[in-house]
């Protein structure tokens, strides 16, 4: 594609009409060098959609035949890079692959050969296995949080894939993480790094960073506090501990506070709607282990809470960076028990007095859930259109709505969500029944 096109497209798809200093140097590079390109820059400056736009211009016309495989080490990852390409690549076909759903879904959708794969290795390599794809004339490969590809744990998936794709002439590795030295059967060559972690202002320069002091070693009570202070704002709580993360969650509940629920044993289905609901504004706060720290994309978040110290530099700035993304500010409160001590890497900007309110306010929206998506040929103006049509609200008053391949989710304002689900109840949607419910946090 050429830029001038790729350019329009971005500002017409996604509202950005401008490219920032990474993704420009990105871009600029990608074009003139000819040879690999490793990019560090941080979390949170959009380094997506700066190897989006590499890959863009790399692409021949569709023909069919697979041009580039982007790697990434979680789903949550694969998803949304698989979307900002959607978006971007108009003409071709971009197919994610990623455990935790029907492995034949995926099949089907690799039956006709895409031109780009989004993936996580483990499931890709178990497609070439199966015979499902051929990755023997992949040109162009893209290892996004290479820090994490490339890990220790993932060397053996990494090699057996690369011997997969003997003709690649160009790599792209992304990280917010430097990875000194790249392992040696990436096969660089030529390699031109823009390294942007050190420069202008980053990140954690927009982020204050306030230090709670609880009465006693169990912070619930001074975590339900400091959400009352707050009094509502897009807020992640992070925890060390999938059995904490679910302890925190049943205690807001219990406290009438909308919290959502994301941790790795948790099914993946489940997961992607704990994070619908935080961007619809259906729940407030999404409890979370340090997954959620990558990968996610989730709109504006104001507020991260460290209820559990982070176990490494690394993780603090990762849960960090779920706010104050590409310019925006956010705020950062780390709850710590009487004589825990902070790391060094922990830098406070002051104490926050907690001045709570009676009450949480409660979330403004509500979810319906509908139990066909995508594979059911239902799109977002169908939804769009039923509930306008059926439920009793205005078009304007509906929210986000979410489509994915076995059900859908759709924002309504949580004051009249009863009605409208009884207005539904006994209507059709393209002509067919579809069991609606309210969805639970």
């Amino acid at each position: 594609m050429k830029e001038k096109e790729i350019l329009l497209t971005v500002k017409e798809r996604m509202g950005i009409s401008e490219l920032n200093e990474m993704q420009r140097q990105a871009l600029d590079a990608w074009k003139s060098g000819g040879g690999d390109l490793v990019l560090y820059s941080p979390t949170g400056t959009g380094k997506t959609l700066a190897f989006a736009l590499c890959v863009l211009q790399a692409l021949k016309p569709p023909m069919q035949q697979l041009q580039a495989v982007i790697l990434a080490p979680s789903r949550e990852l694969v998803m949304q890079t698989a979307e900002i390409l959607r978006q971007l690549a108009s003409g071709y076909k971009v197919t994610p692959c990623y455990g935790g759903h029907d492995v034949a879904d995926e099949k089907t959708s690799l039956a006709v050969t895409p031109d780009v794969i989004v993936a996580t290795p483990g499931r890709l390599l178990d497609h070439q296995n199966r015979g499902h794809i051929d990755l023997r004339g992949t040109r162009l490969l893209v290892l996004d949080e290479m820090d994490k590809s490339l890990e220790l744990g993932f060397e053996d998936e990494m090699r057996r894939l690369l011997k997969h794709m003997p003709r690649l002439n160009r790599r792209i590795l992304a990280s917010a993480t430097v990875l000194y030295p790249v392992p040696e059967y990436v096969r660089l060559h030529n390699a031109t790094t823009i390294n942007m972690l050190g420069q202008g202002e980053q990140p954690s320069e927009r982020i204050t960073v306030h230090q709670v002091m609880a009465d006693s070693k169990d912070k619930l009570d001074t975590l339900r506090q400091l959400l009352l202070t707050l009094g509502g704002g897009k807020t992640i709580v992070f925890a060390n501990y999938r059995e904490s993360v679910e302890r925190i969650h049943q205690y807001l509940l219990k406290n009438r506070i909308d919290a959502g629920i994301y941790h790795g044993a948790l099914e993946q289905q489940d997961r992607e709607q704990a994070v619908a609901m935080l961007n619809n504004g259906s729940v407030t706060v999404l409890v979370s282990t340090d997954l959620a720290s990558r990968g996610l994309d989730i709109d504006t978040v104001e507020h991260i809470v460290h209820y559990h110290l982070p176990v490494s530099e690394q993780a603090y700035i990762h849960r960090n960076g779920r706010t104050a993304r590409i310019d925006a500010t956010g705020h950062a409160y780390v709850i710590t028990a009487p004589a825990e001590q902070l790391p060094e890497w922990v830098a406070i900007d002051g104490p926050m007095e907690l001045d709570p309110a009676e009450k949480m306010p409660r979330a403004l929206m509500a979810t319906l859930y509908f139990q066909a998506g995508k594979k059911e040929k239902l799109s977002r103006g169908d939804i769009m259109g039923f509930i306008a049509g059926n439920g009793g609200i205005e078009a304007s008053a509906i929210g986000r709505i979410d489509v994915r391949d076995h059900y859908s989710l759709a924002a309504v304002p949580r004051s009249s969500a009863q009605a409208v689900l009884k207005n539904l109840q006994n209507a059709r949607i393209k002509g067919k029944k579809v069991r609606i419910s309210i969805k639970s946090s």
